[in-house]
């Protein structure tokens, strides 16, 4: 369990090191130095056995954050109230030495996260064995590629029997390999009951593994809750950072979880017809759909993009297409103009629940009206298949 009780994180910031040794003296009288609040009233908890991602910009206090929770900062105000043994993996070549082995540096860090030498020793295989270094284990680190320094730190710090796992955005550096063999992990350890905080810039990754997200900006809670939600509400307001503010003007209210861009056109109507034309909710298992979107346009546009998203119930990206994508010119509109667009596919999807997003795009990628999850839909079927897709495998076998 932890909780965040109003966290803040004060930093002065000088101009110059002179700086601070005038600001000291006796007779000093005017401040040297500005505020710089890191964090600034964070707070929410973690229950046990859930995984929370914290998600933000750069600069938005993500990594303050981790090391106050693991202990390693103080906060300026407020409290965290930790229960349990804590592994922390935050930052690439903190807690090796570089002059150890792999092996020493593996009882070194579990030393340090409270295990003892034989608890050590009857988990050194398996963390060996995660690590996948080979001979590079009896070698010094300071020897090690980031894969290979990474896959050691994260091995170590899961195979520590934590109560309480935080991660920063270490594992970015593995391969695809790797990748998945953390998440495997992260699923292994939840169903275990660990507690897991951490940061990730993988959105995907984000809304797979989490039970709840936190969006950071300017050290602020922007947003807490549903790793969906937060987000799509995190993609959308950084894509409204990148770009002057334009009216929003009337518009027709539309089911979306997040909504944004600078209304140049303004998405109208979104609907999913089945094969016979009609607007449909469930659709058969390889059935062909229609998308059809209908937009009008505020002010004129050149070459605008038109694309669909479709993800599953957990969020995950499963397919996405543009009319760039698909070699189609839209041309020029004028303010008033209507579009009317049909994206059909057939539905080769695997029986479960899944959204649509819509959006219309400047030809340089930026928004004029993206909608989250505008629509929402089931694929029915009786075949049990894993995964996202239905590739339609040909089974051919043989007896000798």
């Amino acid at each position: 369990m932890v909780e965040i009780q109003h966290v803040s994180k004060l930093y002065r910031l000088y101009r110059r090191p002179l700086d601070r040794l005038i600001e000291a003296l006796p007779l000093s009288s005017a401040p040297r130095h500005e505020d710089y609040w890191a964090l600034d009233d964070v707070s929410f908890s973690i229950a046990k056995g859930e995984i929370v991602s914290v998600v933000g910009p750069n600069g938005s206090g993500k990594s303050t954050l981790l090391q106050i929770v693991a202990g390693i900062l103080q906060p300026t105000r407020g409290r965290v109230l930790r229960k349990g043994r804590i592994a922390a993996l935050l930052e690439l070549g903190a807690g090796f030495n570089p002059e150890f082995t792999g092996r020493e540096n593996v009882f070194l860090s579990g030393e340090i996260m409270g295990l003892t030498r034989k608890e050590i020793e009857r988990a050194f295989p398996q963390i060996e064995a995660f690590a996948e270094i080979g001979p590079y284990i009896q070698r010094p680190v300071k020897e090690y590629s980031s894969g290979m320094y990474v896959r050691l730190a994260f091995s170590t710090a899961i195979h520590a029997d934590p109560e309480i796992l935080i991660v920063d955005e270490a594992l970015s550096v593995g391969d695809a390999i790797f990748s998945a063999r953390c998440i495997q992990k992260f699923e292994e350890l939840k169903t275990r009951g660990v507690t897991t905080l951490f940061v990730s810039h993988d959105l995907g990754l984000v809304k797979r593994l989490s039970n709840r997200a936190v969006f950071l900006l300017n050290g602020k809670v922007e947003a807490h809750g549903a790793p969906n939600d937060v987000v799509n509400r995190y993609v959308g307001l950084v894509h409204e950072r990148q770009r002057a503010a334009f009216p929003t003007g009337r518009q027709k209210a539309l089911n979306c979880s997040f909504r944004h861009g600078d209304r140049t056109s303004q998405i109208e109507s979104v609907e999913l017809l089945d094969a016979n034309a009609t607007p449909a909710a469930i659709l058969e298992h390889g059935q062909s759909a229609t998308v059809r979107i209908r937009a009008r346009f505020q002010q004129p546009s050149s070459e605008p993009i038109a694309g669909l998203l479709i993800r599953n119930r957990l969020g995950i990206d499963v397919y996405g297409t543009n009319t760039r994508a698909e070699g189609l010119s839209l041309g020029s509109f004028q303010a008033g103009d209507l579009l009317e667009l049909d994206f059909r596919f057939d539905c080769w999807l695997v029986r479960q629940e899944y959204t649509i997003t819509v959006a219309l795009q400047h030809a340089s990628g930026q928004s004029q009206d993206w909608l989250d999850d505008a629509l929402s839909f089931t694929v029915a079927g009786v075949k049990d298949l894993a995964g996202v897709a239905d590739l339609r495998a040909a089974v051919q076998w043989r007896k000798h």
